[in-house]
């Protein structure tokens, strides 16, 4: 909520998804019009964080649009989570391949674009990390040129040096947070 940088490295169930989810719950709640984009690295780790997600947003009673935007995404489908998605949770490849080159499509997402998480940092590293990094930066542009500057939080349970590895993933300072409580 201080639109800072953040990456959150604790133990495997220690409720990180809380730390983005209630932030970003909150900002929907307060503006309509605010998005966020949930990068997960597999489809199956997506699907299990939008029922979740969905579960608490029924039990807020509240209309946030939840939506995955994969390679199973029907394309009857992806127009409607173009304009009523407030979460759009997808992967690296469908955002590199799918949502960037798109990005006029797309508008209303990158206009409105409030936070970006990437959930277990520590798969990207090597090859996949530089194209990844890649990925983050054309992201970065086009955000910009709609006027937009989101917040990025970074989640892992396993990575050794993780301000430094969000810091070259983001190329932008990042605050750290390691203590589980």
């Amino acid at each position: 909520l201080a639109d800072e940088n953040v990456c959150i490295v604790t133990p495997t169930a220690s409720e990180k998804t809380l730390c983005y989810n209630l932030p970003v719950l909150h900002t929907l709640m307060q503006d309509n019009e605010a998005r966020a984009l949930y990068i997960f690295p597999t489809k199956a780790l997506s699907q299990d964080q939008v029922h979740e997600l969905q579960d608490t947003i029924e039990d807020l009673e509240v209309q946030i649009g939840t939506y995955t935007f994969d390679g199973d995404t029907p394309g009857s489908a992806r127009k409607a989570v173009r304009q009523a998605g407030h979460i759009v949770v997808t992967n690296p490849d469908m955002l590199h391949a799918g949502i960037l080159p798109h990005h006029t499509k797309w508008q209303k997402l990158f206009t409105n674009l409030r936070y970006v998480v990437i959930d277990e940092l520590h798969v990207y590293r090597g090859i996949f990390g530089s194209h990844f990094a890649n990925v983050i930066r054309r992201l970065v542009r086009i955000c910009r040129f709609y006027g937009a500057n989101p917040v990025f939080v970074c989640c892992s349970a396993t990575v050794a040096n993780p301000r430094e590895h969000a810091e070259r993933i983001l190329e932008r300072p990042v605050a750290l947070l390691d203590k589980s409580g």
